[in-house]
């Protein structure tokens, strides 16, 4: 018997948005990424695989409405690549509301062990696909904002855009 070995294929597209140009990257035609210009853990570009529009019709579309304010939960599969750990604090994240915010700490809590804040921040910071898997909706003990993958700044205008304080998506980046 012959060992067979499997590759898989990186696609990746970039797109227009409110926070800058958003790039998506989709392994196995399923979304693996979505970085921000200047996001801290962005992986190299040349790991993106080739530029092509597909298969990201859907990704854009419900990107453009969430942008729009027309949706307010993704639904989309997703390919997340990390440890147990990691893809244990994303799914607590896909759980966050619309417009709503969690501590790390009640994270940690929800994932059973109140003192792991630190490793959820860690994981969360971590994370692949920002925006469609809320990792801006989790803000520090007191209430402030702290690190954001894509910069604090890019955080803060989230916030207020799902809170309803921001009226307007405004292209600041």
């Amino acid at each position: 018997m012959t060992p067979t070995t499997r590759t898989t294929a990186t696609r990746h597209t970039v797109m227009d948005s409110p926070y800058g140009p958003l790039t998506l990257v989709a392994t196995d035609g399923v979304l693996s990424g979505l970085y921000m210009s200047e996001q801290r853990h962005r992986p190299a570009e040349e790991t993106f695989g080739e530029r092509s529009a597909e298969p990201f019709g859907e990704v854009i579309r419900q990107l453009d409405a969430y942008f729009a304010r027309e949706l307010t939960e993704f639904d989309l599969p997703l390919n997340l690549a990390g440890t147990e750990f990691q893809r244990r604090v994303w799914e607590q994240l896909l759980l966050i509301p619309y417009g709503e915010t969690r501590t790390y700490g009640e994270l940690a809590g929800e994932l059973g062990n109140p003192n792991a804040s630190r490793a959820v921040g860690l994981a969360n910071g971590k994370n692949p696909v920002s925006i469609i898997v809320p990792c801006h909706r989790v803000i520090g003990a007191a209430g402030d904002l702290t690190g954001y993958g894509g910069g604090l700044p890019r955080k803060q205008r989230l916030l207020a855009f799902e809170s309803g304080r921001d009226t307007e998506p405004d292209a600041l980046f």
